[in-house]
């Protein structure tokens, strides 16, 4: 492994020797599945009108609760008991005559008993198709459905979407009282709302609030995070429930909630509408989700970005990575582009890009508007089907802000042992991240050990010592622009050492259908 040490007034590039409530698994729930039929089509009540908004705030919503709550459901699972990792044979130690004297046989292996959990549901179809969450029914062994009249039944899962966390399922009935679908994107930020579930199992609950936030990203893991932020009371049992504006439409479906005591905290996120309504139509029809594909890892534009790449709206979708022989690579897009425009619909950033790709079908086509190098273009491609299952990854996106020399930032090149060891593809070149300053500007920019830089400024690296090269070359506003190679994804960060802090990066949008 060849090293490289350079040193200047205000910069070391150190080199030295290599020395990582709510979203369910990807396992289907346990003989749950239904076959899958791809004739079937769910025909979901809508009314996409904007909610009337009056500065007068209604003195009463009972009506609009009689009318919607038989449309929730109470939603019980049994899960498959947890396995002790002794298999029914005593824990070791535990003959010892001592131990039982005081513990008696409380903590002797026994038969474990079925685990029970629950939550809610809203009613889509008449002919019994139920939404709720993925986390709600993920594992489950039997599912059951209580309806507001007190009936119950037995459901079978139609389909789960672990990328958004919801899922579908259904009871053998019929004329039930499904509910209305709104246009979640004509919601606006303090719009009132209503949230009916089942919180902590006592029952039926309705609770109210306003919309605090759109586009949420909690955080939860999911691939796709575009939630309504709420101030309505959710708790435990909640999940799977409804959301809907004052005219009882559906808006939402509660998820999750961000708490530190595990309870109500003025806290949480529901997954829009629009959203759901998409998951649900791929999931009846098809068991699975079937997302666009067109090959490409975008992360959000920010000013610092915006100002390395020379350009005057920090508004867009940054191309971190093209896919070979991908629809995106195949029309010529390029690491670096800004989207920023899809089918004439402005993009605000990646996640909004994610989205999009996401919701479109394969074999449809794309016209996308794009910055390069300060010039617009105009590229068509068509969206493919996403390789693989639909629950993997395929791109990711991050920003942060950097220039200067890298400070603090040890380098190596890439040896067999270091690629058999972090995985790296064989294609891969550039510059190993072998150690990193904990206090420097390029740590706080999201540079860490194993990272992979490919680019520094624009200017392509394939070893070490093209990486101290390059950061020999001061950046006229102490900011250098890296394109590194990340724990399996391609990101754009930019370290910012002109007053010694970075800019917080690698928590771009995660594009894995674009």
């Amino acid at each position: 492994m060849n090293s490289y040490t350079h040193s200047s007034l205000r910069r070391r590039l150190l080199v030295g020797a290599l020395g990582l409530a709510a979203a369910g698994g990807l396992v289907a729930a346990i003989g749950a599945a239904a076959p899958q039929n791809t004739a079937k089509v769910l025909d979901l009540k809508r009314d996409t009108t904007t909610v009337t908004r009056s500065p007068m705030e209604a003195s009463s919503y009972a009506d609009v609760v009689k009318r919607v709550a038989p449309s929730v459901v109470k939603v019980t699972i049994e899960v498959k008991p947890s396995n002790t990792g002794f298999e029914g044979q005593q824990m070791p130690g535990f003959d010892n005559p001592l131990f039982r004297q005081f513990f008696g046989n409380r903590m002797m292996p026994q038969q474990q008993e079925p685990e029970m959990g629950l939550g809610s549901g809203v009613i889509i179809s008449p002919n019994g198709y139920i939404v709720t969450n993925n986390h709600v029914v993920d594992h489950a062994r039997d599912v059951k459905v209580t309806l507001a009249d007190g009936h119950e039944y037995t459901a079978h899962v139609v389909g789960r979407d672990p990328q958004t966390d919801v899922a579908v399922i259904k009871i053998d009935a019929h004329n039930l009282p499904a509910i209305t679908f709104a246009s979640s994107s004509n919601l606006e930020v303090g719009d009132r709302v209503l949230a009916i579930g089942n919180p902590f199992g006592i029952g039926e609950t309705v609770t109210s609030g306003i919309v605090s936030a759109k586009g949420r990203r909690a955080g939860l893991g999911l691939k796709y995070e575009d939630f309504i932020q709420t101030d309505a009371a959710i708790n435990p049992g909640n999940s799977g429930g409804a959301l809907v504006d004052v005219e009882g439409r559906l808006v939402g479906i509660n998820t999750a909630i961000l708490s530190r005591s595990g309870g109500f905290q003025g806290i949480g996120m529901a997954v829009p509408a629009d959203l759901v309504s998409n998951v649900a139509d791929n999931l009846v029809a098809h068991g699975k989700v079937v997302r666009g594909f067109i090959g490409i890892s975008v992360q959000d534009m920010t000013p610092t970005l915006a100002d390395s790449f020379n350009l005057k709206v920090s508004k867009g979708a940054l191309v971190a990575d093209v896919t070979p022989d991908s629809p995106a690579s195949k029309a010529g897009l390029q690491s670096g582009d800004v989207i920023t425009k899809i089918n004439g619909q402005d993009i605000e950033n990646g996640t909004q890009l994610s989205l999009m790709v996401g919701e479109t079908a394969p074999g449809r086509t794309l016209n996308i508007t794009l910055t390069r190098e300060g010039n617009t273009k105009e590229v068509t491609l068509t969206t493919a089907h996403k390789p693989g299952s639909s629950d993997s990854n395929d791109d990711v996106a991050g920003a942060n802000s950097d220039t200067g020399s890298l400070n603090g930032v040890g380098v190596s090149d890439i040896d067999s042992g270091a690629r058999q060891q972090l995985d790296l593809p064989e294609h891969l070149h550039g510059a190993l991240v072998s150690s990193v300053e904990p206090n420097s500007a390029a740590a706080q920019a999201g540079i860490r050990e194993g990272d992979v830089i490919l680019e520094i400024n624009r200017h392509p690296v394939t070893n070490a010592k093209e990486a101290v090269d390059q950061t020999s070359i001061a950046s006229p506003n102490g900011r250098t622009l890296v394109k590194l190679w990340s724990h399996g994804s391609t990101v754009y960060i930019v370290v910012d050492e002109s007053n010694s802090s970075g800019s917080n990066s690698k928590n771009g949008s995660d594009d894995s259908n674009g």
